[in-house]
């Protein structure tokens, strides 16, 4: 980015159509004082998302004996973690959770799961749950069921889902440090079947893994690359049991730092304050005022302490809208 002497000349630029690409310098993003670096994040920020933030609840619906190996979550059936394990939850269990968060005026609501994917008959249950939500809810819905056929992905479109979950988790070159049970280039396709089949997609990753800043700039570039719509960002809660659950936490600048870094990346997408949130002041407050647009919240999240509720109310105290686009529409 030698044509930038400052990132206000850059924020500039990017809110007049420039992206930053792979070949560029981007050393300014980390060298730039994270004021300054932050207050620009969030005029582009204001420039495409200018009022609205978008929030998502999860649900679990089947916990605990994944397959896969990843070092930072207590599911993985490859290490020892606390993890409360039950199968996929009962369909009325999962309406009802629905029907709530619609009725605190959420955006939309997604049904997650542990595992490579979905067996046949946790499926079949799926598409029933969805096709029933499309019937009576009018919030929007995400599936994270782990990787999809394109078969898959049709039916769960024809279902009334519109958009697929799928972390990269971190750069294609730190990925085999992170997880070995699948490729990074398994996530690639997996998110270009969601793509391809019409969803938006929602694709981010967990920080403070033991990777470093051009590490962080990689995985912000390829999300870039993709095309993907709404980019969580996580930071490590370290989980005794897991490899990784020795590592130290993330401190609030840095994941600041990197909020704002994603926001110059992916100008057009919506950066997801997400896991991890209790390693930051006022639930990660100063976030929306550093690019993020939108945040994962909900009632039964376990590495916050917030709700629906103190999120809204912080939300509005900021200045934002947080009524949802169902309404807004």
């Amino acid at each position: 980015m030698c044509q930038f002497t400052n990132v206000t000349e850059l924020a500039d630029a990017i809110i007049g159509g420039f992206r930053i690409t792979r070949e560029m310098d981007t050393s300014l993003l980390l060298q730039t004082n994270l004021s300054t670096l932050g207050s620009e994040a969030n005029r582009i920020r204001k420039a495409f998302f200018p009022d609205h933030i978008d929030l998502c609840t999860i649900i679990s619906g089947r916990c605990g004996k994944c397959s896969e190996d990843c070092k930072f979550c207590a599911q993985s059936g490859h290490h020892p973690g606390n993890c409360s394990e039950h199968p996929l939850l009962d369909e009325d269990s999962i309406l009802s959770e629905a029907h709530a968060n619609q009725e605190e005026k959420i955006d939309r609501f997604c049904i997650v799961n542990s595992g490579y994917g979905p067996t046949d008959e946790d499926f079949e249950k799926l598409i029933a749950i969805y096709t029933r939500m499309k019937k009576e809810l009018n919030i929007s819905f995400c599936a994270s069921l782990g990787f999809l056929t394109n078969e898959q992905m049709k039916r769960l479109h024809q279902a009334g889902v519109k958009r697929v979950h799928c972390n990269i988790e971190t750069s294609e070159n730190y990925f085999p440090k992170v997880c070995t049970t699948h490729s990074f280039a398994d996530k690639i396709e997996n998110i270009r079947r969601a793509l391809a089949e019409g969803f938006s997609v929602c694709s981010g990753g967990i920080i403070g893994m033991g990777e470093t800043w051009q590490d962080r700039l990689d995985m912000a570039l390829t999300l870039s690359e993709l095309g993907v719509d709404s980019i969580p960002i996580n930071s490590l809660m370290p989980i005794k049991g897991t490899p990784f659950g020795d590592l130290p936490r993330l401190s609030e600048e840095d994941i600041l730092r990197t909020v704002a870094i994603f926001r110059f990346i992916n100008p057009t997408s919506h950066i997801r304050l997400a896991g991890g949130r209790a390693l930051m002041t006022e639930d990660g407050k100063a976030s929306f005022t550093a690019g993020a647009s939108a945040s994962i919240t909900g009632n039964m999240l376990t590495t916050c302490g917030s709700t629906i509720q103190s999120d809204r109310k912080m939300l509005s105290d900021l200045g934002f809208d947080v009524t949802p686009d169902w309404i807004r529409a």
